[in-house]
């Protein structure tokens, strides 16, 4: 389809959806349609490419109260445009009316279901956010049958996820979810039902849902993952053994640029992305699709004070791809994240690197154009010292995920001039809980004035290893050291 048929159409979807119009589908489109399984739905919920989805300038509850047609569209296009083919989108009670939906808010949820649609996504429900009123069973199973009644046998639904985030160690919580999922079954037996257990709470959380509910049984467990993703691998393994034999999905993950670099925002997402490859995990939800603009997200909400919050979008709120949306089309698109995300060769603008100071109190390295190997820029280490904590560098992970006995090879090329100290570089290994287990080094560069020299590393990772760090080290340098063309496999 061409770029103006394609715009055509969309614009076509937004006026059509603006004047409240159902887009027409004939029997015979019907008649090819076979009804879901349970099975069908799990094959899709297990391979989905899910985005997680709020309006830059309305998020949460605001995406509802202030419904904005073309907004949506727009970005619809956007998550499809990155390979996404399911969406995530929550609906809240009190917005909605509870424990009747208001007539105007379910067709602005149709009419969400329907845009999604013709971007060729289906839709992953989130019910019951913000919401805590555990005690009032028989009216929160009358509000969920109202919600997905329509949506029981229609194949732009995929999946429900009873609650966003559920508290495991609330007793009322358990009590409500052991009433409410079988009513929902019998309801809409085809569906397949989660919940999701927050950042903090992760494997442990999931365990005890699924000892909880274990009369009542979820069709599989939906893990947020907000923790390091240099041990991203290890956690994931650690959920998927919560509960076994059970699926699980990545439903949110991610990092806000907004703490640290856009760099570091995209080797995260990789670095989950290559680990749940490695582990099996076939659907990782990015979170989110936009950054938010000030305001956007209600004041009711306990994150709308937390400025990092803002940030965790593939997309600025002004609407402009960050490196994080590269790295989730290619990984969408193609199945492979690769390694040039780490900037192994310096060329990347500062904003976009993943590498880290550390220990720059005695000597912070600078990126500079004095001395590059290959195109135009290196690291450049001058006048540095040590601390008691160690030897100054710049650091960074590898996309691959860290496995015991495993081979690894790094190296980089150095240069110095009156170079005096320490020039090395390093491999330092950390357990699954990031306690430090050891350090493996490479030769060192001479002293003096040098030309440019490889200095290489080779080892197996040590027993109990879930993440390794590259360091670039240079320490007691009264001269200059270049680093360039650093290489990690």
């Amino acid at each position: 389809m061409t770029t103006s048929r394609f715009r055509t159409r969309a614009a076509a979807l937004a006026s059509s959806l603006l004047l409240g119009m159902v887009l027409p589908v004939s029997p015979a489109q019907a008649a090819t349609v076979p009804a879901p399984t349970l099975a069908g739905r799990m094959a899709d919920v297990k391979a989905a490419k899910t985005m997680n989805y709020y309006p830059s300038n309305a998020g949460w509850s605001a995406m509802w109260t202030g419904f904005d047609v073309t907004a949506i569209d727009t970005d619809l296009a956007k998550a499809a445009a990155l390979g996404a083919d399911n969406v995530r989108v929550i609906v809240f009670p009190d917005a909605f009316g509870f424990p009747t939906p208001k007539a105007d808010y379910v067709e602005r949820l149709r009419k969400f279901i329907s845009i999604a649609d013709f971007y060729g996504m289906t839709v992953k429900l989130t019910l019951f956010d913000w919401w805590e009123g555990y005690s009032d069973v028989t009216r929160s199973i009358t509000w969920a049958k109202t919600i997905l009644t329509p949506y029981k046998d229609d194949p732009r639904v995929v999946t429900v996820e009873l609650k966003n985030e559920f508290q495991p160690d609330d007793a009322a919580a358990i009590t409500w979810a052991r009433q409410v999922i079988p009513a929902i079954r019998a309801a809409a037996p085809t569906m397949p039902l989660t919940l999701s257990v927050d950042g903090g709470t992760g494997a442990a959380g999931m365990a005890k849902i699924k000892s909880s509910l274990a009369g009542t049984p979820l069709d599989y467990y939906d893990f947020h993952f907000y923790g390091n993703s240099e041990r991203s691998l290890a956690e994931i393994r650690k959920a998927q053994a919560a509960v076994a034999p059970a699926p699980i999905v990545i439903g949110e993950t991610g990092l806000s640029s907004g703490i640290t670099t856009e760099g570091e925002q995209a080797a995260y997402l990789a670095r989950v992305f290559r680990a749940a490859a490695e582990a099996g995990v076939g659907s990782v939800a990015p979170w989110t699709l936009n950054d938010f603009t000030a305001g956007a997200i209600p004041a009711n909400s306990n994150v709308s004070t937390v400025p990092a919050q803002y940030t965790f979008g593939l997309y600025r709120a002004d609407g402009s791809a960050k490196l994080a949306a590269t790295v989730v089309r290619t990984a969408w698109t193609t199945g492979t994240t690769p390694n040039s995300v780490l900037n192994l060769g310096f060329e990347a603008p500062a904003n976009e690197s993943p590498w880290r100071q550390n220990l720059p109190e005695a000597g912070a390295g600078t990126v500079t154009t004095d001395m590059p190997r290959n195109g135009r820029y290196s690291l450049r280490f001058a006048g540095t010292t040590r601390t008691s904590a160690g030897l100054p560098s710049l650091r960074t992970a590898p996309i691959t995920p860290v496995q015991g006995g495993y081979k690894w090879r790094a190296e980089a090329f150095a240069r110095g001039f009156s170079a005096t100290g320490i020039t090395e570089i390093s491999l330092s290994w950390f357990d699954a809980n990031g306690k430090w287990l050891s350090e493996s080094t490479s030769n060192r560069l001479p002293a003096g004035n040098t030309t440019w020299t490889k200095l290489v590393v080779e080892t197996a990772a040590p027993a109990g290893a879930a993440s390794v760090q590259l360091h670039l080290k240079s320490a007691d340098n009264t001269g200059v050291v270049y680093f360039d063309d650093v290489a990690i496999s």
